[in-house]
C-alpha cells in the first residue's frame, strides 16, 4: 500500500513538473484592431511615452497602448516600411520604399515637417543612432545607406554595402552593425566616420532578416531563413552559438531587464530564448500567436511584446506573372497582439 502510494505520488509528481514545464510564460493580452487593409512591416515602440508607431499600407498608425486604441496617423505614405525615432530633436523618419523617400514627421503632433529623397532605390529598414545623431536608412535595391543628420534632415553621406541590407541595431557608442541578407553576413559601421570597418560572415545562419542586441554582453541575435537564430560576439564577430526558431521570420527584439531575446515567426510562433550569461543560452519556449505576425516591436518598461498580423484568405494558383503568390487578407481583421508575460 505505501509502495502504491509513494509511486502514485511520484506519478503526480512528475505529471505537474511536466505541466509546470510546458505551461506558458506568455499570453496574448489583447489584440488591437486598425483600420484598413493594407499590408504591413515595421513597427517601433516609444518606451517614454508608450505610443506605439506601426506600418500599415499608405500609413504609420499611432497607438496608445495602455488605452489599447489609435490616437494618431501619418498618411500619404509611398510603400511604408520602417519607422525611427529621434525624441531628442522631437521627429520621427519613415522610409517610402515606392518613391526612395524618407518622410520627417514631427513626434508630438505627427505633422509632416519634410520628405527627403535618399540616394538609393527601396528604402526599407531605418535607425536612429543616438550617439552620432543621424539616421542610417537601408536601401535594399542599391546595397547602400542613406545617412540623414536628424538636426538638420541633410543628407550627409552614402555608404556602399556587401550587399542587400536587412534590419539595423546600435551599441550606443559609436558602433551601428546590420544585416547583409543575401551574404549571410553582418556589417559594422563607425557611426562618426560613416565607414564599414568589418563584415561578418553568421554561417551556418543564411539570409538574417531581423537583428537585435544585448548592449552590456555585447550579443548580437541575428534570426535567419534557415530557422536559426545566430548570436555573435559584437566586439570579435565570433559565433557563439545557434539555436532552432520557427518558420518565416522577420523580426527580432532583446528585452535587457528580462535578459531574453525574441524570434518573430510568420508561421505563428514567437521563439523566447532566455539569456544565461554572455555564453550560455536556450530556448525558454515558442509561444503560440498568430500566422503572419513576422515583426516585432517590445516595451522594455513593460515587458510586453507587440505583434502585428491579420486573418488570410486563400492562396492563389502558381501563374507565369505570379510565381510566388501571397494569400489575400481578410477585410477588417489587421491588429495587433499585445503579449504579456504572465510570470
Amino acid at each position: 500500500m505505501k509502495k502504491s502510494i509513494f509511486i502514485f505520488g511520484c506519478l503526480l509528481t512528475l505529471n505537474f513538473c511536466t505541466h509546470a514545464q510546458t505551461k506558458s510564460e506568455y499570453k496574448i493580452a489583447n489584440k488591437f484592431s486598425l483600420e484598413g487593409d493594407g499590408g504591413w512591416d515595421y513597427l517601433t515602440m516609444d518606451d517614454s511615452t508608450g505610443r506605439l508607431f506601426v506600418s500599415h499600407g499608405t500609413q504609420v498608425q499611432v497607438v496608445d497602448v495602455k488605452q489599447g486604441k489609435m490616437i494618431g496617423t501619418i498618411s500619404d505614405l509611398k510603400g511604408v516600411h520602417g519607422i525611427a525615432l529621434a525624441p531628442e530633436f522631437n521627429k520621427g523618419f519613415i522610409t517610402n520604399g515606392k518613391d526612395s523617400s524618407v518622410t520627417i514627421f514631427d513626434l508630438k503632433t505627427y505633422t509632416k515637417l519634410a520628405n527627403v529623397k535618399v540616394t538609393g532605390a527601396n528604402p526599407d529598414a531605418i535607425l536612429y543612432d543616438s550617439f552620432s545623431k543621424k539616421v542610417f536608412i537601408y536601401n535594399g535595391k542599391t546595397s547602400n545607406a542613406t545617412v540623414i543628420d536628424a538636426n538638420t534632415n541633410k543628407v550627409v553621406e552614402t555608404i556602399s554595402l556587401d550587399g542587400k541590407p536587412e534590419f539595423s541595431v546600435s551599441d550606443g557608442k559609436g558602433k551601428v552593425y546590420v544585416n547583409i541578407e543575401d551574404k549571410s553576413a553582418i556589417s559594422m559601421i563607425n557611426s562618426s566616420t560613416l565607414k564599414v570597418e568589418k563584415t561578418w560572415s553568421i554561417k551556418p545562419g543564411e539570409e538574417p532578416s531581423g537583428l537585435a542586441i544585448d548592449n552590456v554582453n555585447h550579443r548580437l541575435f541575428a534570426v535567419c531563413d534557415n530557422k536559426l537564430m545566430v548570436i555573435i560576439d559584437a566586439e570579435s564577430g565570433k559565433v557563439i552559438t545557434t539555436l532552432p526558431i520557427g518558420e518565416r521570420v522577420d523580426g527580432a527584439a532583446f528585452d535587457p531587464a528580462l535578459k531574453r531575446a525574441y524570434s518573430s515567426n510568420g508561421d505563428g510562433t514567437l521563439t523566447v530564448v532566455q539569456e544565461e550569461n554572455a555564453n550560455n543560452f536556450k530556448v525558454l519556449e515558442n509561444v503560440s500567436t498568430q500566422k503572419g505576425a513576422r515583426t516585432i516591436s517590445v516595451d522594455k518598461k513593460t515587458h510586453r511584446v507587440y505583434l502585428p498580423t491579420a486573418e488570410f484568405g486563400e492562396t492563389p494558383e502558381k501563374t507565369k506573372d505570379n510565381p510566388h503568390p501571397r494569400p489575400s487578407v481578410k477585410p477588417n481583421s489587421f491588429v495587433v497582439l499585445d503579449v504579456q508575460v504572465i510570470k
